[in-house]
This record gives structure tokens, sequence and C-alpha cells, in this order.
């Protein structure tokens, strides 16, 4: 397996690019990459060449995280304007639009069936599900105190949920906190099953994988890759190389290789089967915010974006 870079694009945002997804494609067009910026944008960009096909503006501050529907008609970002936008990402008309408290919308997933899309809740120490069909909040998924907590002790209560993942048969949902630990829930039952333990540092990105649905990789600011069997409760396996906090983490489709961003701004490339890194890329000189891997079959493609505000594309082979 090995990556080959395709495109880069300088200043494709006018801030630091924080985010990036990719759009499924529809019978009227391929899929497209979708991006989000401090710059308060979302651009949409058209492979291989990158083409801007478009930027999306409604938010009043940097947006944090964006998803896209499986459908790959509709998509959503969420901002530091505490605001969470849906929009039709062929006419960027808004579809709906909703607020939550500060801080309490970090990173946004669309479950595989495409009728849930949860929310990190941040300071809310929860993960928020809305029903797409309505747009309705329909859960609130909360963290529990860890045993043993003082009830007067207001740091071990709450979690600060940075990241969130669903399983592939959307069944679990799982999330990354601000003090490493990684917790799962049943999603048909609304109810928390356990943590994972293992990282001493925020967890800001985790990725079930596409073929092995107990599999769960983290990726946390110790600079460690983590592999859990998300039923089972253990961890599998730990991969480093990073030489800086490890920001972004995305499993190829077909679960054979994993890439991460990183602070120490490169892009890595790990075969799962032999837990190492097999190979790394340089194209940023700031820290890579968000990796993404094209869904669907070969050709394969890798997308990544940085705080340096470019976006680069490569092809996975």
């Amino acid at each position: 397996m090995k990556l080959a870079g395709l495109k880069s694009i300088e200043d494709a945002h006018d801030e630091s690019v924080w985010a990036v997804t990719w759009v499924p494609a529809t019978d009227a067009r391929p899929a497209l990459l979708l991006t989000g910026s401090l710059d308060e944008s979302v651009r949409l960009w058209q492979p291989d060449e990158l083409v801007n096909r478009g930027k999306i503006t409604g938010h009043c501050l940097g947006v944090a995280s964006v998803a896209a529907h499986p459908s790959g008609y509709i998509a959503a970002s969420a901002s530091l304007d505490s605001f969470v936008r849906i929009f039709d990402v062929d006419s960027n008309s808004t579809i709906a639009s909703f607020e939550a408290p500060p801080s309490e919308v970090w990173q946004l997933r669309f479950n595989p069936q495409g009728t849930m899309l949860a929310a990190a809740g941040g300071g809310s120490a929860s993960v928020k599900v809305w029903d797409t069909s309505t747009w309705n909040l329909v859960a609130t998924l909360l963290i529990p105190r860890p045993e043993g907590a003082k009830p007067a002790d207001k740091s071990s209560s709450k979690k600060f949920v940075l990241s969130v993942a669903w399983s592939p048969d959307g069944r679990r949902i799982a999330c990354g906190s601000m003090d490493g630990t990684v917790s799962v829930f049943d999603t048909d039952r609304g109810k928390f099953l356990h943590h994972l333990e293992g990282h001493s540092m925020p967890v800001r990105s985790l990725v079930f994988s596409p073929v092995e649905p107990r599999l769960l990789f983290t990726g946390s600011d110790d600079q460690h890759v983590h592999m859990y069997d998300a039923e089972g409760k253990t961890q599998v396996g730990s991969m480093s190389g990073h030489n800086g906090w490890v920001l972004s983490v995305d499993a190829s489709t077909d679960g054979a290789a994993l890439a991460t961003g990183s602070s120490d701004r490169t892009v890595k490339l790990w075969d799962i089967g032999m837990k190492a890194a097999v190979q790394t890329m340089s194209n940023h000189n700031d820290q890579v915010w968000g990796v993404a891997f094209r869904p669907g079959g070969m050709p394969g493609r890798l997308a990544s974006v940085s705080d340096d505000k470019s976006i680069s594309l490569y092809d996975y082979s």
C-alpha cells in the first residue's frame, strides 16, 4: 500500500483549515471534497484537480467540523458560533439550522444509514443525536462520572467530548474525551456501555474499521494510535511514530490502511495488519487537522487539510 501526491492547493481558505470530509457521488456528479475553515466558510472541491465548486457561508465564527450524509445530497457544518447548519450540497440552500450552547458541538458524524446525526458534545459531557427526518434532538447520551469520584471533585465529574464515530452497522457510538477516555454507547437503547482506557491525553479523532465492526481506532495528543475491540473493552494494539499530537485518523474503505494527521505537520499511512507506519507524507508546513479517505472503491483517494490553509490530495493504492 502506498500514497502518491496528486494535487495540493495553497491558500484553499483564508485561514486554517480544520475539517475535511468526502461527499459521496450522486447520479449527477462525482464525489466531492468538503472543507471547513477558521475563515467561517465551507468549500466544495472536485477531484482530482481540486477545482473549487463553491463557497458556502452562513456561519459567523470558524467551522470546527463538517459531515456528509451517505446519500451525497446533504451535508452539515458545526461552528464556534454555536450553530449547526444542514444544507443542500448542490444548491447551498439551508435545510435546517439549530443552536447548541457554546462549546457543545465539536465533531459531527452521520450514521451509515443516514437516519441520525451525532455531535461530540464538548462541555456537556455527552453525545447529542438528531433525527435527520425531522432534525429534532432525539437523544443526549451522557457520559457517566467515573466510579469513585467524589461529588465535590468537579474535574473528574465532567468529560469534555471532542470526537465521535459510528460503527458500520450504526449500533454503536464511540466518543473521545479531553482526559483520554473513550466511551462506547448502544445506540438502539441509548445506553452507556463502557469506557476504553489507555490514552493519557485528549482523543481528538476516532474511527471504526469499515470491515470489522468491533475494531475502533483512536488518535490522541499522547502521540499514539490505539486499536480497541470496542465490544470486548480490550486494547488490541498500539502504534506510534508521530512526533506530535495525533489530530485526525481515518480508515481506508478496504479496511487495510489507516491515515493520520499530526501536529508534527505530517500525514502517515499505516498498515493495520502490520500495526506499523509504512509511509510519511510531508506536504504541509503546519499541523494537519484532518485526513479523509474517499468512500467507495478504487482508485483510492486521501485528502488532508492543515493550519497552513492548504489541501492535499493523494492517490491510495
